[in-house]
């Protein structure tokens, strides 16, 4: 019998999970983050919009290996290219996984998931970088 492979969205527990974690980050971000919130649309408070909270949670579900609706609704997400408006540096950069960090921190998520995306989610922001320095 083949092993089945457990996915980093099982591990965290499913949608509400990671929609709860994508909240506490766009919160992180509007509290402690305020350069890079303000690359997104926010609302009269400057927290980030829903519609951006909603379309990140859609992708991050699929990217930790639950449903496809970000791809079935938005088509590949061609993250260099939507990114590409933005200059991303590292400043911006190490602002985004500061924020994430926060919410991982914030949601309790720990353990061998928590490992994971300790690793996979600094390179992910390096690899959005388009400005040196």
């Amino acid at each position: 019998m083949d092993e089945v492979e457990v996915t980093p969205y099982e591990l965290l527990g499913g949608e509400q999970t990671v929609r709860r974690l994508v909240e506490r980050f766009y919160d992180a971000m509007g509290r402690h983050e305020p350069e890079l919130a303000r690359l997104h649309r926010c609302d009269e408070n400057g927290q980030v919009c829903r519609e951006s909270r909603d379309r990140f949670a859609l992708f991050l579900i699929g990217w930790l290996g639950g449903p496809d609706d970000y791809v079935n609704q938005f088509g590949h997400p061609r993250l260099r290219l939507r990114h590409g408006r933005v200059p991303v540096d590292t400043a911006m950069r190490d602002a985004w996984v500061r924020a994430m960090t926060r919410a991982l921190d914030e949601t309790g998520i720990s353990g061998p998931v928590r490992e994971f995306l300790d690793r996979r989610f600094p390179e992910v922001a390096d690899f959005l970088r388009n400005t040196p320095g």
